[in-house]
């Protein structure tokens, strides 16, 4: 049995017995993509189960062992790990967690601490917590970023925004009712085998999954009768995961609208171009900004040929991220990248210029970099788009659901009269 290993720090070390021997807990974030990062990282040696309890009432949970003053992704995050392991029945004893840690300005960096506080007030503090992140922080020798891993995780990501983007492109207009959602399983069934391998280089691999993805989906019965386009955007939890925003995109299907969420992607590269725009503008090692700017035009190299791809089968692909970037060019400065910072602005813009003008903000309590490049940027954006229907939908420990749907229901009614209007 793995033996309980500290660091000089006190901190729990996730070993490489443990590796063999304990369950990885992942947490649940983005529906269509973390099915495929967990499977990515089973076929590189870890054994991880994906989270998939989606009941709101798990903030209590979370509210027992952290400050209520902490954002609502926090609370989410702390009850779902906490009640699973409560709820386990075999190797209770032989779990452990993991969770991304950005190292930016944003409270999310803090959410390692505040898991771990909250483990040691549920009596649950021989459970080692992995910090998966760019940045070399909190390194366990029973978990590695290889380059083969980073691989997989990169052909995950970019399979969970297709299938998020054809699922709300086609479901809205499906003939007959669950095909989309019997077409989604069957991918999904396939896709578990898809990452059992040793290669390094998966280009030519993924680009013929793709092809069979689109065309399955081109191929599905549709009318397309008109429906208004509602986009979300927001803090990154909120905004994807149906915990966090109480199914929001399952409650928008529900109103007659087309849903439109921007992928996920985006928010990665933001994140590596931040860095380089922070060492061009302050100092910092040079080497580190040329490897950022390699890692950005690489990914965006492959995620080309997927927008290429879908446009073949007759598909909206999402915008390059140099124009999105473009797209806050005199609306917000590029340097505020604290949270989502300057690509919230850019995600609204590029909504309403590819024909969603109705948008959902999502916000966190307290998430003070959400409300300043979200919220705050409502009136200049209003004013360069008139046609803009947008609403901002706060998610607190205490927040009500009638009155978020309340705020919902008066967007989505708005959404209609201006079609109706226009038409």
């Amino acid at each position: 049995m793995a033996k309980l290993e500290k660091d000089e720090h006190g901190r729990l070390i996730f070993t490489e017995a443990m590796r063999k021997e304990y369950t990885i807990l992942v947490p649940q974030m983005a529906p269509y993509h973390f099915e495929y990062l967990v499977e990515a990282l089973n076929t590189e040696g870890y054994n991880c189960e994906l989270l998939r309890t989606t009941d709101y009432a798990l903030i209590n949970e979370g509210m027992k062992y952290a400050h209520n003053d902490i954002c609502i992704p926090a609370m989410l995050v702390i009850g779902q790990f906490i009640d699973a392991i409560k709820k386990r029945t075999v190797d209770k004893g032989k779990v452990a967690l993991i969770i991304t840690q950005t190292g930016g300005g944003c409270r999310a960096s803090n959410y390692i601490s505040l898991l771990r506080k909250a483990l040691k007030k549920a009596q649950l503090d021989d459970v080692p917590i992995i910090s998966l992140n760019a940045n070399g922080f909190e390194k366990n020798p029973g978990f590695k970023v290889t380059p083969k891993l980073l691989h997989k995780l990169h052909d995950a990501v970019v399979l969970g925004d297709l299938m998020m983007s054809l699922m709300n492109q086609v479901r809205p207009y499906e003939k007959k009712e669950g095909s989309v959602e019997k077409l989604r399983q069957s991918i999904d069934e396939n896709l578990k085998t898809f990452f059992n391998h040793n290669k390094w280089f998966t280009w030519g691999h993924i680009k013929r999954k793709i092809h069979e993805i689109c065309q399955a989906f081109s191929e599905i019965e549709t009318i397309k009768t008109p429906k208004p386009k509602v986009g979300i955007v927001g803090e990154i939890y909120v905004k994807y995961s149906p915990l966090g925003n109480n199914h929001l995109e399952e409650t928008l299907e529900k109103e007659g609208v087309e849903v439109v969420v921007p992928p996920i992607y985006d928010f990665f590269l933001y994140s590596f171009d931040s860095r380089v725009h922070d060492i061009k503008r302050y100092g910092g090692p040079k080497k580190e900004a040329f490897v950022l700017k390699s890692l950005v035009w690489y990914v965006e190299k492959r995620r080309s040929a997927v927008r290429k791809i879908m446009k073949h089968y007759g598909f909206d692909a999402p915008v390059p991220y140099k124009k999105l970037k473009a797209l806050v060019d005199g609306v917000i400065d590029v340097g505020t990248h604290t949270g989502e910072g300057w690509l919230l602005t850019a995600e609204m813009i590029d909504l309403i210029e590819h024909g969603a003008p109705n948008i959902v903000c999502t916000q966190p309590f307290g998430c003070l970099p959400n409300h300043i490049a979200g919220k705050g940027m409502f009136k200049k954006i209003k004013s360069l788009y008139p046609e803009s229907n947008i609403v901002a939908i706060d998610y607190d420990t205490s927040a009500s659901k009638i009155n978020q749907l309340n705020r919902i229901n008066l967007m989505v009614s708005n959404a209609f009269r201006n079609m109706k209007e226009r038409s």
